[in-house]
């Protein structure tokens, strides 16, 4: 696993061809969130695609969130799972 860092200039630590773990810090409108990334560093993220909470780990690939690992609040429930046919 890479080192993960603060983003510098058009490059960040989501950008690679791994989703990485990132907590949920704070939820920002038009479904975008800020995560801990590490080492004390911020990033903006996409979370429209997951039902994610401050405190959730959620798994971030080029900036979207794609999945939530595990939820802040034990009584929140497990992550949404889909119903197939």
């Amino acid at each position: 696993m890479t080192e993960r860092g603060p983003c510098s200039e058009e490059v960040c630590v989501t950008c690679s061809d791994e989703a990485v773990p990132v907590t949920v810090v704070r939820l920002l409108e038009d479904g975008l969130a800020v995560a801990d990334v590490g080492g004390g560093a911020h990033e903006e993220v996409s979370v429209a695609l997951v039902d994610a909470a401050v405190g959730d780990t959620i798994l971030v690939h080029a900036k979207e969130a794609i999945a939530v690992v595990t939820r802040a609040e034990a009584g929140r429930g497990a992550p949404p799972t889909k119903e197939g046919p």
